[in-house]
């Protein structure tokens, strides 16, 4: 494995696995904001006609992608901003037809599906210099935008009437993340594949979402998880090829990595929230009386390990769902 890392293509893979992992849960945190965590799957498909016609043009996949990735973006922006009942429809067209076409136009170029499937699934060891230095702007981009702007794009993300009263440009800051969609869904299809990008976008969020109580704090702790499931996969997948004498696309192992993440977090944050709501369990302030519980054997203390609430001049004892505070020889329950 030592020496793997010491070849130059790993080399650049792991760079370009570092920038796909920090940028795709960056916009995939708006994305899950605004109830559209499904767009990155849906861009995926229509960015597979970008690929074709880059195959067929001769051109750079990765550019025409973006273009038409774009294009897509305001497409479906457009369609949202309608807001008509059948705009659903309208969104599965476009989704479905982007990729039909895709694969009928990589057809009349000429082309293999073992080539177009570099794209839909990830191909990421076969990456060039070229390649990395375009991820490497896009991504920064990316980031450097979504990180700048984080105030504005939250305060959209949120509540658009609200910000829409408060002078923003709602509109623009819409299509701003539609765009920034489009372009991270180009700047993944070589690590982890047009038809996986969207897990990428929107697993590591999920699951900073368990462990954290603020919106920077997400974005942070899911730019980090996609960063670590994106070189952890890629990793797994190079130890699993030489193991097994075996081809293991890195696309999967970065997903599953990711999807492991939020199996971990998930029991983590269900603890983290019952435990805040047990030191904070009545919403209502108790009532003036109290009443004396002769049995209580359970002698109450520092390390006795119930949460300790203060209450007034004293402290309640948070135990079996009821407040117990220390009142002479006997405790008072709440």
């Amino acid at each position: 494995m030592i020496h793997l890392l010491s070849l130059e293509f790993m080399q650049r893979a792991l760079l370009a696995a570092v920038l796909t992992g920090l940028s795709a849960p960056a916009i995939g945190t708006f994305l899950v904001q605004r109830r559209m965590s499904l767009m990155g799957d849906g861009l995926g498909h229509v960015a597979v006609l970008g690929v074709a016609v880059g195959l067929l043009t001769g051109r750079s996949p990765t550019w025409t992608a973006v273009v038409v990735a774009i294009l897509g973006a305001l497409a479906i922006e457009a369609i949202r901003a309608q807001g008509h009942t059948n705009g659903d429809v309208a969104l599965a067209l476009l989704f479905y037809g982007g990729l039909a076409a895709g694969v009928l136009v990589t057809g009349i170029a000429g082309q293999s599906a073992a080539r177009l499937q570099e794209y839909l699934f990830g191909s990421i060891l076969t990456v060039s210099a070229t390649d990395v230095r375009v991820t490497l702007v896009l991504a920064s981009v990316i980031i450097a935008t979504t990180v700048g702007l984080l105030p504005q794009l939250f305060a959209v993300a949120q509540d658009e009437e609200f910000a829409r009263v408060a002078g923003l440009n709602v509109r623009f800051y819409n299509i701003l993340v539609s765009v920034l969609a489009a372009v991270t869904v180009t700047v993944a299809m070589r690590t982890v594949g047009l038809l996986l990008v969207s897990a990428l976008m929107v697993v590591p969020v999920a699951a900073s979402q368990q462990l954290t109580r603020s919106f920077r704090s997400t974005l942070g702790l899911a730019m980090s998880l996609g960063a670590l499931a994106a070189v952890g996969g890629l990793l797994l997948s190079a130890y699993l090829s030489l193991t097994f004498d075996a081809r293991v696309a890195p696309g999967p192992s970065i997903v599953l990595l990711a999807l492991g993440c939020f199996a971990l977090a998930w029991p983590l944050g269900v603890w983290s929230r019952r435990r805040r709501h047990l030191l904070a369990p009545f919403t209502e302030p108790p009532p003036s009386g109290h009443t004396v519980t002769d049995e209580h054997p359970h002698v109450h203390g520092p390390e006795c390990g119930h949460p300790a609430v203060q209450h007034g001049d004293h402290v309640d004892y948070v135990h079996g769902g009821h407040r117990h505070a220390e009142h002479g020889s006997h405790y008072d329950e709440h």
